[in-house]
Parts: structure tokens; sequence; C-alpha cells
């Protein structure tokens, strides 16, 4: 009898140290999501900043950082893809991509913000994905390692 008093006790010890599955690891898949988006978002707007500058709404001279649009095409797409593979990376659990999106939401964020004149929706839009993803990851990452 005491033995299996001892097995009982000794599972249910094992089952306190795991952290226990919340809803909020599907939060984490949603942040890895968003954050392919995001990617897929600032993808398009390099590509438009490289083949169709005349697109946006004031000349690159008027920006708050003096750059030209292929400069900002070229950000948005080192952005972009990085924001991919580290969607791509959440999705599958991995830890080093969790710190990497935050990475890129905030960075991201930030090239949003200085891009605003240019296209003032379309930022404000991945800015406020940004803060989502950035949420995701860090406030309910455990929670995808429990799953």
């Amino acid at each position: 009898m005491s033995d299996t008093r001892a097995q009982r006790t000794s599972g249910t010890a094992a089952r306190r140290t795991t952290p226990e599955e919340t809803g909020w690891g599907d939060f984490v898949v949603f942040g890895g999501v968003m954050l392919m988006l995001a990617g897929a978002f600032h993808a398009i707007a390099g590509f438009t900043a490289l083949f169709k500058d005349t697109y946006y709404l004031v000349p690159s001279s008027n920006m708050v950082v003096n750059v030209n649009y292929t400069g900002w095409g070229w950000a948005h797409l080192v952005i972009g893809a990085a924001a991919i593979a580290a969607g791509i990376g959440v999705m599958t659990g991995l830890m080093w991509a969790r710190v990497l999106g935050v990475v890129v939401a905030a960075v991201s964020a930030v090239v949003n913000l200085v891009f605003l004149p240019a296209y003032p929706l379309w930022a404000m839009l991945v800015i406020a994905f940004d803060l989502l993803i950035i949420y995701a990851l860090i406030a309910h990452g455990r929670e995808a390692v429990a799953r």
C-alpha cells in the first residue's frame, strides 16, 4: 500500500512542476500568424517603394529621416523577411524565434512611426499589429512552451 501512495504522491508532484496549459497558448500562435502577416505587409510596402515611389503621399525629402524610397524599400523588405522567418519559428515553438519576433516587431513599430508621413493608415495598421505581436509573445510565451 505504501508503494502505491508514494507513486501517487510523486506523480502529483511531477504534474505540479510542469506549467499548466491554458487557452493563452493559442494567443502565441496568433502572434506568430500576425508576425507573418506584418512581414507580408512590410514586403508589400518595400516592393511599392522600390517599383512605384510616386505612390506615397509625400516625397522622400519630406520624411522625418531623409532617405530615398529605394532605401525605405530595402529596409521594409529586410524587416518583412525577418518577420516572416520569426513567425514561422514562433509557429514551431522555438524560443529564439519568440525573442527575434519581439525584436523585429519593436524595430518594425519604430520604422513605421518614422514612415508615418508617407502612408499614414498603412503605417498605423502595422504599428497596431506590432503591439499585438509584442504582447502575445512576451505575456503569454510560457503557455506556448507548455503545449
